[in-house]
């Protein structure tokens, strides 16, 4: 049969012409081409990550033996690939952060799921995750620090108060200020939404608990400054987080005497839907046992958070991230007992209470968002997102205090009592405050590949609605007087010529605002990577900002620049430099004054940035180390001074000031203990305002002595003189600050794990409360702590236990036992100012937490 059809076409060509027979053979051979290359094709899904679980994004991923079949991962690090169907086959991953990584793959309808290697030095157990070369302003932080790092609060800002350039002066706070700037000019973002925070909190043991929830986080960059376009209208800082998107069902549960909570996460087969949920409780209740007011805390503090995405086609996914948290601190307060002053003069303040402290505040947040990808090279998002907060805070607080002297001299039998009482008094503190805010926005973010470009763009368009009810009042009264105290009509005979006297509180605040307006703003930037011919690496980043605020009419306009240079000479450096401008357009807080009252004529504040740094590379006693500093310089104008009590801060309102900032921040982290990372901050700095219309006199006696209340003995003034302060320091002019975080384990058992961290920073200024920026001269004491833990795995993920166990269930355990405020230090966070009969003040100290233990377990699934 075979041989009859052979037979048949040979006579066949041997009746074609020469040229008939060259164009069968052209078309038998394209036939058979197309025959071989029609071989079945395929898709294949996968998702790769780094070694933190965060999206290793612009991954390309390449058939090994034919390279035209090639893909790149998108920002949720997943990918999708046609291939021929015939396995096996191997694929070929790189990644300019990542080593290169060659996968077999044996099955076509799984999933693939990838992990990459960092290029950076790997550490154990807390990785140094190589930064995105796309963002060189931005420092590339490991969530995972969070699980080991000994705290009190136990959110997820605790990591940042650690590095260079960050200070923190309150453990029972997330807030965290940035090389001078305060807690209102930072900038965080999740998945590309602004986050805010509580507006009437005065307390750090009021706050509970951030936004953000560690065990919901991927990724996460944090700038101190000179930070792109793409990032806001703040001054200092910018702290830019994803969540997860999972890719298999995975969980974890953690308890301890502070509280708790767990998180869920799951995937389809597919990949197509992903969910993630965290649910945390929290109660410093037994951190605030220790402090000197003694009563009845009960603080309540709960939040639930979720992220789901949906992949409608292989182009477009849709997300939603979700919270709701609700906090209510009450405090019933009975006693308190401070002793302060010198060996030369102790002094003691006793104080009974009456009534009760109630804040609560209730927030939620949804944001809706679409990603978009029309081709490989372009990427659109648009999102829409509703915060809304709502809160309360109330409190009637009755003190009557005592001041007296203590004996100070150890021979004496009454050493430590009361020797002399210098004044008794009381107070009646009252309040009603009572703040509704609303907060939409709908944005568009593109980006776009070409070439050696980047082109990022954006648009936000922002209403903004709050009202505010602003009740607040304070009594004083010293030995049966109030004050301020008036002339009282002692010698009146006739009664109906006595003054009619109209009892003043010392503190008088009552408002009741509405504030809706509407914000415009935007960005344009372009990154470039080029290399020079002896193949050094320069990467320029420039863009520029608009923002257009209805409420005062301003438009602002914020050109930013930065470079990043890597000498192939040099090729463990880097440096880089950036620059622009930083003007923040002001919130509620910001044009409301003491008194509750509006500025309607606010404007920006304007900040220049200047940053000069770099990075090292380097090795010592044969381990990996890494050395970064950066010197900068920032140039204020519009300033709105402020006054910070704890943390509440209280703007003027005016923007009737100017000043600067300059300073360096050092950083050496590696393996300091073989095997697991540790690192070493230190920041040195100032920052200073000038309010352009303040002065103050001075009144001199006959004897040429200066007046002060209180103190001097001849109070009649015959001459005085006027004095402009100049400069002064801002209230979080830090000069020094020190940050140490180092890890150990037992050489032959590394499951059993000790972490120190320890923070050192030099007071802030303080003065009396009277509104006067020039009188915050003086200084808190400095800031001075110490927290240890220690942690053992109970449970490791390649141990496999007996069916009955009921530990079987989970992939691992750890313990920690962690000891608060090691040293037992009293550090000062504020001050309560008394006054006597003459007037004469005393700055008692807020102090903070003392030492404290707390026992932890977390179990993951």
């Amino acid at each position: 049969m075979l041989s009859r059809f052979i037979c048949v076409i040979y006579r066949f060509l041997q009746e074609r012409t020469i040229f008939e027979r060259k164009v069968l053979f052209c078309i038998s051979l394209c036939f058979w081409t197309l025959l071989s290359q029609a071989q079945e094709e395929t898709t294949l899904k996968g998702v790769i990550k780094d070694e933190a679980g965060g999206p290793a994004e612009f991954a390309n991923v390449v058939l090994k033996d034919n390279p035209k079949y090639y893909c790149t991962s998108d920002e949720s690090g997943k990918f999708v690939l046609t291939i021929p169907s015939q396995v096996p086959l191997t694929l070929v991953i790189s990644h300019i952060s990542f080593k290169t990584k060659e996968v077999e793959v044996a099955n076509l309808s799984k999933t693939l799921k990838v992990t990459l290697k960092s290029k950076a030095y790997n550490y154990n157990p807390v990785p140094v995750i190589g930064e995105k070369k796309e963002a060189p302003t931005m420092k590339k932080l490991n969530p995972k620090i969070l699980r080991t790092l000994p705290t009190v609060s136990g959110s997820f800002e605790e990591i940042l108060k650690s590095q260079p350039g960050v200070v923190s002066n309150n453990e029972l706070s997330s807030q965290y200020s940035v090389r001078g700037g305060n807690f209102d000019e930072n900038l965080v973002y999740v998945n590309d939404i602004e986050i805010y925070r509580p507006f009437l909190t005065r307390a750090g043991q009021q706050e509970g608990l951030s936004f953000v929830n560690a065990d919901l986080t991927s990724d996460v960059q944090f700038s101190t400054g000179g930070f792109e376009a793409k990032y806001g209208d703040k001054m200092s800082s910018v702290l830019d987080i994803k969540y997860k998107e999972p890719t298999t069902f995975s969980g974890s549960a953690h308890i301890s005497v502070l509280g708790g909570g767990f998180h869920l996460e799951d995937a389809s087969k597919d990949l197509r839907f992903t969910q993630i949920h965290g649910l945390r409780y929290w109660s410093n209740q037994y951190l605030l046992g220790a402090l000197d007011e003694q009563g009845n805390y009960r603080p309540f503090f709960l939040d639930y958070q979720t992220y789901l995405t949906y992949d409608i086609t292989d182009k477009l996914e849709v997300g939603f991230l979700g919270n709701i948290a609700r906090n209510r601190y009450q405090f019933v307060p009975e006693t308190r007992e401070s002793e302060f002053g010198t060996i030369q003069q102790a002094l003691r303040l006793t104080v009974f209470f009456e009534g009760q402290e109630i804040m609560s505040y209730e927030t939620y947040l949804g944001a809706l968002s679409f990603d978009y990808k029309p081709i490989k090279e372009t990427k659109l998002k648009f999102y829409t997102s509703l915060f809304r907060t709502n809160e309360n805070e109330t409190f009637d607080i009755l003190g009557a205090y005592r001041l007296d002297d203590i004996e100070t001299d150890f021979s004496q039998d009454d050493f430590g009592d009361a020797t002399f009482n210098r004044g008794i008094g009381a107070f009646l503190n009252h309040a009603r405050n009572h703040l509704d805010a609303l907060v939409f926005n709908v944005g568009h973010r593109g980006q776009h590949f070409y070439k050696k470009h980047t082109l990022s763009w954006g648009l936000k368009f922002q209403a903004e609605s709050i009202q505010d009810e602003y009740k607040e009042w304070r009594y004083l009264d010293s030995a049966g007087f109030s004050l301020p105290r008036d002339p009282d009509s002692v010698g009146y005979t006739v009664p109906s010529l006595q003054e009619l006297k109209v009892l003043d509180v010392t503190e008088l605040l009552m408002s009741d605002n509405s504030v809706s307006s509407q914000r415009a703003m935007g960005y344009i930037q372009d990154n470039l990577t080029f290399n020079l011919k002896d193949t050094s690496e320069i990467y320029l980043n420039g863009g520029v900002r608009f923002n257009y605020w209805t409420f005062n009419k301003q438009l602002l306009i914020s050109p930013r620049l930065s470079m990043t240079f890597r000498p192939y000479s040099m090729p463990n450096w880097s440096f880089r430099a950036a620059t622009g401008f930083y003007q923040q357009s002001p919130f509620y807080r910001e044009f409301r004054d003491f008194q509750g009252n509006i500025n309607e004529n606010i404007k920006a504040q304007q900040s220049i940035h200047y940053v000069i740094g770099g990075e090292h590379d380097f090795t010592a006693w044969k381990r990996p180390f890494k050395l970064t500093t950066e010197l900068y310089y920032k140039e204020y104008n519009n300033l709105i001074p402020y006054e910070i009590d704890n943390v509440r801060i209280r703007y003027y309102a005016t923007n009737n000031a100017k000043g600067d900032a300059k300073g360096i921040d050092i950083k050496v982290n590696g393996e300091f203990v073989k095997g697991v990372d540790s690192w070493a901050s230190l920041s040195v700095m100032e920052i200073r305002e000038d309010v352009i219309d303040d002065f103050y006199w001075e009144r001199y006696n006959d004897n040429g002595e200066v007046i002060i209340p209180g103190f001097t003995l001849d109070q009649v003034a015959v001459d005085s003189q006027r004095f402009e302060p100049g400069y002064v320091p801002r209230p979080t002019d830090q000069r020094v600050n020190f940050a140490l975080f180092m890890q150990d384990y037992i050489p032959k058992n590394p499951n059993f794990k000790v972490h120190l961290n320890l923070l050192f920073g030099s007071g802030l200024p303080t003065g009396p409360p009277s509104y006067e920026r020039y009188k915050d001269t003086l200084r808190i004491p400095p800031y001075r702590r110490v927290d240890i833990g220690f942690s053992a795995q109970l449970l490791s993920p390649d141990k496999k236990l007996p069916e009955h166990n009921p530990f079987r269930f989970f992939n691992s355990v750890w313990a920690s036992l962690e000891v608060f405020n090691l040293l037992q230090i009293r550090n000062t966070i504020s001050y309560l100012w008394i006054n006597d009969v003459t007037n004469r003040s005393y700055a008692v100290p807020n102090y903070l937490t003392a030492r404290r233990i707390n026992a932890k377990i977390v179990f993951k699934f």
